[in-house]
């Protein structure tokens, strides 16, 4: 089954793709999906692709053969991404729950010794090289996917094509659960290679057969402390856009939680699930608030959504600068007045959260600066922003 699927999983469609596109159903999917017939992806390209992704399926079906009758503990799941903000979360929140965890991490300068001084366990793999993939699957009853290409990598090579492999690798090794964890709007934007990947992906988990659960996920709180609260404590410009894009912010630790509690709820199997905080909010009013907890005036500066276009236009026709321009397209979605927020009525009630208990950007920002400024006086910091310190 798992040759059948690779088959039918063809190359999203690239915003940079110069070529004619067929169009093709995805199984399980009434949607028409674009597939992908560019020269990014030459036959002689995808038939090396298509064999790195048979080695990972030989080599899952080996590993659920030699694994045989063994049975495999319902608390036992595999975190992707487990280094990341949202994943390292979902790895504390796991254990804290009494889950045995174990990370998939790479070779590296920077180990994640952290993952195992909390209680983790890791292993080695990689999602550019899937036939690495399958050793770290055995003995594990959930994958918990919350990984997502770096600014310097490939959203080809991890996001889809590792995505694939990962996919493949939980069906023939008989996965019981798997969470994948996305973008709000993906579906509405085909234009932007990274929303593209991750619909592509959503659907070649729906037709997998897997028992499957999709987050489509907003902004993460965290995000707000390096972007504007740091400049603004030290006294630096932020970067904003005069645009009414607002979003919805969410605690990851509150995504965490609703993620574990997915694995618990049966009524979550095969839904595509939004997490999105309280209330949405634009750049403007995140600043604003900033320089109310941080009691100064912050020095913002802001770019033209016309250059974020111009710069992705700029860069798409350089073959090295394709990535950065597939980032980019993502950062003019992001500004341009969308609304990213959703309605969390159902989600809610699949995962039997209390709506009350999730966290709002004014009180994650408030404990942040509060704990902040209590250790500046506690040093003696001084600094022109505010008297507090004399």
């Amino acid at each position: 089954m798992a040759t059948t699927l690779l088959a039918a999983a063809p190359a999203p469609t690239s915003s940079r793709s110069s070529s004619r596109q067929q169009h093709a159903v995805v199984p399980g999917s009434s949607r028409l999906v674009a597939v992908r017939r560019s020269s990014a992806f030459t036959t002689q390209r995808g038939s090396r692709r298509s064999a790195r992704q048979s080695l990972s399926t030989v080599a899952a079906n080996e590993a659920a053969k030699a694994m045989g009758g063994t049975p495999v503990p319902k608390n036992s799941i595999l975190v992707v991404g487990g280094t990341g903000t949202l994943g390292r979360q979902v790895v504390r929140r796991a254990l804290d729950e009494g889950y045995e965890v174990r990370c998939i991490v790479r070779p590296r300068l920077s180990p994640a010794d952290f993952l195992r001084d909390w209680g983790a366990t890791t292993v080695q793999a990689d999602l550019t090289d899937p036939s690495s993939l399958p050793a770290a699957l055995v003995g594990v009853s959930a994958v918990i996917d919350c990984a997502t290409a770096r600014p310097e990598e490939s959203t080809d090579k991890v996001d889809w094509e590792g995505k694939v492999a990962l996919i493949q690798c939980a069906q023939a090794m008989g996965i019981q659960r798997y969470v994948f964890c996305s973008i709000l709007h993906c579906d509405k934007h085909p234009e932007v290679p990274l929303m593209n990947i991750k619909y592509s992906t959503e659907q070649f988990l729906a037709s997998s057969g897997l028992n499957y659960t999709t987050f489509r996920l907003c902004g993460f709180m965290q995000a707000i402390i390096g972007n504007y609260a740091v400049p603004i404590l030290e006294e630096k410009a932020v970067w904003g856009t005069t645009d009414a894009t607002r979003t919805a912010y969410l605690d990851t630790q509150d995504v965490a939680r609703m993620v574990m509690a997915a694995l618990r709820s049966e009524a979550a199997i095969g839904k595509t699930l939004p997490l999105a905080g309280p209330k949405a909010w634009s750049t403007g009013e995140v600043i604003e608030l900033c320089e109310k907890l941080a009691d100064c005036d912050a020095e913002v500066r802001n770019v033209p959504v016309w250059l974020l276009k111009g710069t992705r236009a700029i860069l798409r026709s350089f073959q090295w600068a394709s990535d950065a321009a597939d980032r980019l397209a993502f950062a003019e979605v992001l500004s341009s007045n969308e609304s990213f927020s959703a309605d969390m009525t159902e989600t809610y009630a699949v995962l039997g959260v209390d709506p009350a208990s999730v966290s709002s950007l004014e009180d994650y920002l408030k404990a942040y600066f509060d704990r902040i400024l209590k250790k500046l006086k506690e040093v003696g910091a001084s600094s022109k922003q505010s008297n507090f310190y004399v």
